[in-house]
């Protein structure tokens, strides 16, 4: 329905919003170790999934069937958050959420191979030429420079993982369980390194890391949703508002501007985004020729 399309629009628009927040806030704290960050990241999460749990009664732990991808979801999801955290202390924001928006191109392969979904080679093609836009705003060096710039591949690859799960386990748990698994596993696995890393944190410090884990919240819990009033081909693309976000919080909190090689690899990645949204939507209407 046209309706659910909108609200599924308007969802991945506020979760594009809502991580770049968060990305922004995380890089006003500084100095902090980035698995330090990702715990006060994931506490707001787990508080805030733990409140919904228990106001609809669901599951803390998802059904028997499903823990088996809940765990490897959210192992991914944790190695992910850890490697794009990296690459936001390191980078400009904008240039290190572009990277990430890498994943949604990366999960029409581990789908293909793992899911058994089909794959055609414009849909292969289109992959390539992210690539090559994620090489513009990497500018290959071999230099210790280019360290940030892996750990953001590393993040976006983690992520598509992450999101090959989630496809995986469709609408068989609530969305708060599966949030809830993910931040709890999270917490509970990086504990250890927090505790030998942890640094003593500021006032400051400690409110933008709250501020960080309520955007990153409103992130995750609006992607979720918008992925269930509408199909990812229809409503991806918009999740892309992202970078445009993250580059006006750059210029007026930061006062940094990317530069123009990175222009040219947003551009190059937001059109093969844009071509591979157009694309499945041909591809949607032809199939409903066919099956009529």
């Amino acid at each position: 329905m046209k309706s659910n399309r909108l609200k599924g629009i308007f969802f991945i628009i506020l979760s594009a919003a809502g991580f770049a927040g968060m990305s922004a806030f995380v890089k006003l704290a500084g100095d902090l170790p980035s698995f330090q960050k990702v715990f006060f990241r994931n506490l707001i999460s787990t508080i805030i999934a733990l409140y919904l749990i228990i106001k609809h009664k669901g599951s803390f732990v998802g059904k028997k069937e499903n823990r088996k991808l809940l765990l490897w979801r959210s192992i991914f999801g944790t190695l992910g958050v850890i490697f794009n955290f990296y690459a936001i202390d390191k980078l400009i924001l904008s240039d290190a959420n572009m990277l990430n928006k890498i994943s949604p191109f990366l999960v029409v392969i581990l789908s293909a191979i793992f899911l058994k979904e089909k794959i055609n080679s414009k849909q292969v093609s289109m992959i390539i030429i992210a690539f090559i836009g994620a090489l513009f705003i990497i500018k290959p060096t071999f230099s210790i420079q280019i360290i940030p710039y892996i750990a953001g591949i590393l993040g976006a690859m983690f992520a598509a993982s992450a999101y090959t799960c989630l496809r995986a386990i469709g609408g068989k748990e609530d969305y708060y369980t599966i949030v809830f698994f993910f931040s709890v596993f999270s917490m509970i696995s990086i504990l250890p390194i927090v505790i030998m890393v942890y640094e003593p944190i500021t006032i400051t410090q400690f409110i933008y890391m709250i501020l960080a884990g309520i955007f990153a919240s409103i992130g995750q819990f609006g992607v979720t949703l918008a992925y269930r009033y509408a199909p990812a081909k229809e409503i991806s693309i918009f999740d892309y508002t992202n970078i445009i976000f993250s580059a006006i919080l750059s210029i007026f909190i930061f006062g940094v501007y990317p530069d123009k090689w990175s222009i040219v690899g947003y551009f190059i990645i937001f059109t093969a985004a844009l071509y591979m949204f157009i694309y499945n939507k041909k591809l949607d209407s032809s199939e409903k020729i066919s099956d009529n």
